[in-house]
């Protein structure tokens, strides 16, 4: 079909028919795609613009994992952030990790295990196992001291208890599981090696518990004396967990957590029973696992599984970092560890092995008795950093960040020793720790919190829940507290699903002073704005000298608006009182008539335009007719033509 053309003044072309205007009438145009009133996404109570749309980020509590918003729900989401995210309306920098002295141990090696013990006056102190050099921390001094003994294997595992002595009495002991067997004392000077296998440890119903790994369990009321009780099911390097939960009838039983799943243990007959917890075979299933508030945590790869028991029913439900879009590549990996405390509970990340993980779809699953569970994709990681990562039921944060790549973490342990509530981890040949809150949550409220060096926080993309549609930035309002020359917020921007170098970021500035800061886009000089289909802040933190100090970002305000493609519409009134164009009245009035009921768009131009570009194709949304009676087809009429 050839492109329409009005070369005649007083007449148009609609649907390849010519058709006359009222003399003296002339075409009226107008732009029909303009945009419906304002939206607002976040907080609601920061906005009073009238003609702006607003993104408004106050609260981070959600954590990290979303890459890319789907809706305004996950306003309170990041993609990945090392700042403390657990505070509404606080933005700030993590807990400072304290590095302690080198151990003296040469050589290249992991630490095994993180252990404490009492001394003679009840006060807890710290040991660590530098491969198999066994030596205790000075805490005052801030040094490893000499080696106190050599275990005859790597440490698998390590528990502090109260059990019966061959004097018939009781005592506390720090016991070591390793390769070889266990290792054990009650002053932290004098060990005894016990070649009973041991593989890991648990303590429960008064009693040492400890299972091998060919899966048999076994325990023992006094120091060195063991009874062999139940025997997993499953072949040997099945187990890589012990420990204590509730069952169905709320009562605290012992777990064995395998590769191939959950087994609780009946004391009453010896034996270990499958629970509903029965996962796909994986080497990571269930190390560290941990019950924490009363539930059971279970990871397995970089998922962990959240296991609960009610009554005849049993719910598992997904709970981990890999949820929803996961973790940045350079930052997949294998939890190694859970640790609960009072607040959080930690999960170590070794990220420097490659391995693969379920990502569930989001929202989790549930398996129950006769139940299903849903459909998962499996995401293969890239080698990266390791981390520690808390979870407090909400969503997750990251704790620490190592500063290379180069070697896995493996073991921690939350401890009151030294009358400092503290998380203790090895990482690199040297054993880390972090002051913890014990009562006050907000660090901002505790003034000798001691914060991190600098840290990042990235917000995930947001199209405005529209990729299709045009937007433009207006300006960027950082809500800071506590800035100042030496607590900064540096502040930049990406665009487009673009950020995977440095290069892809714009920076707005870098923020000194407490207040609101606005910048506008591009920049001041030139406020015209940035066209934008999708958008994300970057803001990075850092202090002076003074570890008790850190910037606060209140709020992220992100001012825009949303552009549609130009659509025209067109009104006019017709003249059909004459015939026109070898088209009577009523020739005229019927090929209108076919216009307006037709599915397809019709073509419209009243222009003689050689490139074509006042020709539209539009639907009739309005015809209005002026008609005589009878046989006579002639008469007026006024239609609305609009692009769609």
């Amino acid at each position: 079909m050839a492109a329409q053309r009005v070369k005649d003044q007083g007449e148009v072309s609609l649907n390849e028919v010519r058709y006359p205007l009222v003399k003296g009438s002339r075409v009226q145009s107008v732009l029909t795609s303009i945009y419906p009133g304002k939206v607002v996404i976040g907080d609601v109570s920061r906005d009073s613009d009238v003609r702006a749309s607003t993104w408004a980020i106050s609260n981070h509590q959600g954590g990290i994992g979303v890459e890319r918003m789907r809706s305004a729900a996950e306003v309170d989401r990041a993609w990945w952030s090392t700042c403390q995210l657990f505070y509404d309306q606080h933005l700030i920098l993590p807990p400072l990790a304290e590095q302690t002295a080198a151990s003296g141990v040469s050589g290249v090696f992991d630490i095994g295990v993180i252990c404490e013990l009492p001394n003679s006056s009840g006060v807890g102190e710290i040991y660590a196992s530098f491969d198999t050099d066994l030596r205790k921390y000075n805490n005052t001094g801030d040094a490893w001291g000499s080696s106190l003994h050599t275990l005859p294997g790597e440490a698998t595992d390590t528990i502090t208890m109260r059990l019966g002595n061959t004097s018939g009495t009781t005592s506390v002991f720090m016991l070591i599981a390793h390769t070889s067997g266990y290792t054990y004392t009650t002053d932290g000077s004098t060990f005894t090696d016990d070649t009973e296998d041991a593989k890991y440890l648990a303590s429960w119903d008064d009693r040492l518990w400890a299972i091998d790994n060919t899966g048999q369990l076994r325990y023992s009321n006094v120091i060195g004396t063991w009874v062999d009780d139940a025997q997993l099911p499953l072949p040997d390097g099945s187990v890589t967990d012990l420990l204590v939960g509730r069952d169905a009838l709320n009562r605290q039983v012992l777990y064995a957590m395998t590769t191939a799943g959950l087994y609780v243990h009946d004391i009453d007959n010896a034996r270990f029973l499958a629970t509903d917890v029965g996962l796909p075979t994986h080497p990571d299933n269930g190390l560290g696992s941990v019950q924490w508030r009363n539930f059971i945590f279970i990871p397995s790869g970089l998922g962990v599984y959240k296991y609960a028991t009610s009554g005849s029913q049993a719910v598992l439900t997904v709970s981990g970092p890999d949820r929803d879009d996961g973790v940045p590549a350079n930052r997949r990996g294998t939890i190694k560890q859970l640790v609960g405390s009072h607040n959080e509970l930690f999960a170590l990340t070794d990220a420097t092995t490659t391995t693969s993980s379920d990502m569930f779809v989001s929202g989790g699953f549930s398996a129950r008795s006769g139940g299903s569970t849903e459909a998962n994709n499996v995401i293969i990681p890239a080698v990266g950093f390791s981390y520690i990562l808390s979870y407090n039921e909400f969503g997750w944060q990251v704790k620490w960040l190592s500063d290379s790549s180069a070697r896995a973490i493996n073991f921690a342990h939350v401890s009151t020793a030294y009358n400092e509530y503290r998380l203790w981890w090895g990482w690199d040949e040297r054993v880390y720790y972090m002051d913890l809150p014990r009562d006050i949550v907000n660090p901002k409220q505790v003034k000798d919190f001691r914060y991190a060096t600098s840290e990042v926080h990235e917000t995930p993309w947001f199209n405005a829940g529209q990729i299709e549609v045009k937007k433009l930035a207006l300006s960027a309002r950082i809500e800071v507290a506590d800035a100042s020359s030496s607590e900064t917020v540096k502040v930049e921007y990406a665009t487009n699903y673009s950020d995977s170098s440095s290069s892809d970021y714009t920076t707005l500035g870098t923020i000194t002073s407490s207040g609101t800061t606005e910048y506008v886009f591009p920049n001041s000089t030139t406020p015209t704005g940035s066209a934008f289909r999708s958008i994300k802040f970057k803001v990075t933190l850092s202090r002076g000298t003074s570890p008790t100090k850190s910037p606060d970002v209140l709020a992220i305000t992100l001012r825009y608006r949303k552009k549609l493609e130009p659509k025209w519409g067109h009104s006019m009134e017709l003249d059909i009182t004459n015939r026109f164009g070898n088209r009577s009245p009523a020739q005229l009035r019927a090929a209108l008539v076919t216009a307006t009921e037709q599915d397809e768009l019709a073509e419209f131009t009243f222009r003689d335009d050689d490139g074509n570009d006042r020709n539209y194709y539009v639907d009739i949304v309005s015809a209005t007719g002026l008609e005589q009676t009878g046989h006579d087809e002639s008469g007026r009429s006024r239609i609305m033509v609009v692009e769609p």
